[in-house]
């Protein structure tokens, strides 16, 4: 991975932290559980996934390798795999 998409990986997890950090709704509802007796100890995990663009993919492919493969696309696909799911167990039993 080149440093330039490694420095846009960095900028988006300091504009995820910074969204978090200034969100109104979120500090109220802090403020609440404190109000409460709670203290409040906020840690979030983003996980970043990237899948390089092939040029010679188009619309028309993607909408071929769904019809194979079901509703789903290899984004897709890779998407629930970061999230430990697993889409082969699901096709086999439809």
């Amino acid at each position: 991975m080149n440093q330039k998409v490694k420095d846009l990986i960095q900028q988006l997890g300091e504009a995820i932290h910074e969204s978090v950090s200034e969100s109104e709704h979120i500090a109220g509802v802090v403020r609440d559980i404190r109000e409460q007796g709670f203290d409040v100890l906020l840690m979030l995990e983003a996980t970043i996934g990237l899948n390089e663009v092939q040029e010679e993919e188009t619309a028309g492919s993607v909408e071929a390798e769904e019809a194979m493969n079901g509703p789903f696309t290899s984004n897709d696909v890779n998407f629930l795999k970061s999230l430990r799911i697993s889409v082969e167990e699901d096709s086999e039993n439809q």
